[in-house]
């Protein structure tokens, strides 16, 4: 499974339609439309409900939301962390930005004198 195909289940759960969730992502429906029938082959689980009105999640599609959301999350802050870093010259590869203790948060190495 992508980090895409994660986003765009979020976008078509907020949505409930694959269409509106399609205009939102700025990709056509039917692609989007194999994305979501491809997780949900991958998960081995139905997550939506297609009905003539749109789709509707279902309940193992409401608990894997849940999941999605926080690797979302998890990913974006990691991605924004890391851009706190800046671009190292070469030579400088690990180098904290001013302010920053790269081995803050017990990454110490003991020293062995």
């Amino acid at each position: 499974m992508s980090l895409s195909q994660i986003r765009y289940f979020i976008a078509v759960a907020e949505e409930g339609h694959v269409g509106r969730a399609a205009r939102r992502l700025h990709i056509a429906q039917p692609p989007l439309s194999r994305h979501i029938r491809g997780l949900e082959d991958e998960l081995g689980a139905q997550l939506f409900e297609r009905t003539a009105r749109g789709m509707r999640l279902l309940p193992a599609g409401a608990a894997f939301l849940d999941h999605a959301r926080t690797i979302v999350a998890q990913v974006d802050a990691a991605v924004a962390d890391l851009r706190s870093y800046g671009a190292s010259p070469p030579g400088a590869a690990g180098a904290a930005p001013p302010g920053r203790d790269r081995d803050a948060g017990g990454g110490r190495r003991a020293d062995l004198g």
